[in-house]
């Protein structure tokens, strides 16, 4: 009988296959990207946390790291690749190294993403609630986390894709981590019922209360937490649209406050006009002429006036970007959270002077003061932000709770016709909704415009082009829960939900060796 030799079908190697995770885990970053503005694809965002769900099964704490570096890299290259417009076209930096410098500001925020879950993979990705639970709270404590570690850069959050879904009524009870922390849950469990043998029971019941959540979310999308005021008040919106190579060259200053000042007295009936960030050209010291030009008007129509200036503290050589009060209005409010690079340069005496973009104009402010006063007129109280600011969601309820409306002034000119600003529109509009507060947005390129409570845009402006924007706006009273206590209800259940875990998974551990 002849002798029959069996097939042996050699073994790919586990790195190999390893290798297909990290490409995996890469386009699932993508994805999230096209779930937020403009493409507002939102369904994108949940499949993006499934697919990392899903690579981070089974796996130890270094490969845990990798996969979700590899995905944070797929986030941020796509999502943040704007940050390459301010660095090539305004930072006088070679095309390929402004392409090399974006492309590790993207790992490096990958990196920032990826640290938590080493701690995922070393003590919850073999369990079932580590799966489940424990994803979703190193998920949002990292999403956390990036508000605030190295000065934070809250940008890119799963929740945002979310203003106009059922979830959006969660919004004013525990705010944009708390969508992320209800998006990743979603997520873990659809793995858990793909990939976990369970009885139909307790998958049943995984599906139900997953199905809850969301069903919750919609009822309290129909609660009013704050109360609208009697009388609307006529609000103008001014965009200039000054080209960012001319906003402070000396030579355009009477040209560009020309401008503001023809936009403005166009609008004979307005109650509140309002200017974009560092809308007068030059520092408050140097203003005089300007602000006497202003106040003149102002008085003549009784109108109020708020508008971004640039303060500086001539005695102790210290630079505030400020937004202030003129004619009808009062205060002044000095930014607190200031751009990395734009306002200042970390490790100064190391970078400043290495290339243009250590170099940029305005790269000198200081923060403003932790504590500071609301902008009023005499009938109305304003929580402002600038720029930047409206991108932390605690630093913007802190203010909002006490005020009637939320003003936020940007200059979006520095990333010119990229995704960066629509996304930062998208943002102030989770604000609104979070707060249940108008937002008014001015932009010196726009995007201007104003945002209901519910986050829906009533108005808004095209960008790159001149223009005045006019409504009357109801302004609103009384504060939502989260603006009342911020993130820090989700904050302390994910704490908890680590803690718990973490002790459970370990005990186990502990006594199986006894």
């Amino acid at each position: 009988m002849p002798q029959v030799t069996a097939k042996v079908t050699p073994k790919i190697a586990p790195l190999y296959f390893f290798w297909l995770r990290l490409a995996a885990a890469f386009a699932s970053g993508t994805l999230t990207t096209f779930s937020l503005a403009p493409y507002e694809i939102w369904p994108l965002g949940i499949v993006s946390l499934i697919g990392l769900a899903a690579l981070l099964a089974e796996q130890q704490a270094k490969r845990s790291f990798f996969i979700a570096l590899a995905y944070g890299f797929g986030l941020y290259l796509t999502g943040s690749s704007w940050v390459h417009v301010s660095i090539s076209n305004f930072g006088q930096t070679p095309p390929y190294i402004a392409v090399l410098m974006t492309v590790f500001f993207a790992l490096g925020l990958a990196c920032v993403l990826a640290i938590p879950f080493i701690f995922y993979g070393k003590y919850f990705s073999r369990s079932t609630y580590g799966k489940t639970l424990g994803f979703a709270a190193i998920w949002t404590l990292g999403e956390w986390s990036r508000t605030w570690f190295l000065t934070g850069f809250p940008w890119l959050y799963v929740g945002y894709s979310h203003h106009a879904t059922w979830l959006s009524g969660w919004a004013p009870v525990i705010g944009v981590l708390g969508l992320g922390f209800i998006c990743a849950i979603t997520a873990a469990i659809s793995v858990y019922l793909v990939q976990q043998k369970s009885t139909l029971k307790k998958k049943s019941l995984y599906t139900l209360a997953t199905l809850l959540i969301w069903l919750t979310g919609f009822g309290l999308a129909q609660i009013e937490w704050t109360t609208p005021d009697k009388t609307p008040v006529n609000i103008v919106l001014i965009q200039p649209n000054v080209p960012q190579e001319m906003k402070w060259n000396p030579a355009f200053s009477d040209a560009i406050f020309n401008t503001l000042m023809a936009q403005t007295e166009q609008q004979k009936n307005a109650d509140l006009v309002i200017w974009p960030e560092a809308a007068i050209p030059v520092l408050k010291s140097e203003a005089g002429y300007y602000l006497q030009s202003i106040n003149a008007y102002l008085k003549k129509t009784n109108t109020a006036l708020i508008t971004g200036l640039l303060e500086d503290d001539i005695i102790n050589q210290k630079y505030y970007n400020t937004i202030t009060g003129l004619g009808g209005a009062e205060g002044t409010y000095a930014k607190q959270r200031l751009v990395p690079f734009g306002e200042y340069v970390p490790l100064e005496e190391q970078l400043r002077g290495l290339i243009g973009f250590f170099n940029l104009p305005m790269s000198v402010m200081h923060k403003g003061a932790s504590h500071q006063t609301l902008l009023h007129t005499s009938k109305h109280t304003f929580a402002t932000s600038i720029c930047y600011e409206v991108v932390y969601p605690s630093l913007v309820a802190k203010y909002a709770k006490d005020a009637n409306a939320i003003i936020t002034i940007s200059n979006d000119a520095w990333f010119g016709d990229s995704i960066g600003p629509i996304q930062h529109f998208e943002m102030a509009r989770m604000r609104a909704l979070e707060n249940q507060k108008p937002v008014i947005r001015v932009a010196n390129t726009g995007i201007s415009g104003f945002i209901d409570i519910r986050g829906h845009v009533i108005a808004q402006t095209p960008q790159f082009v001149r223009n005045e924007l006019t409504r009357d706006v109801t302004l609103y009273s009384g504060a939502t829960p989260f603006s009342q206590v911020k993130s820090w209800p989700i904050v302390l259940l994910c704490l908890a939900l680590v803690t718990f875990l973490y002790y459970r998974l370990t005990y186990r551990a502990r006594t199986k060796c006894i």
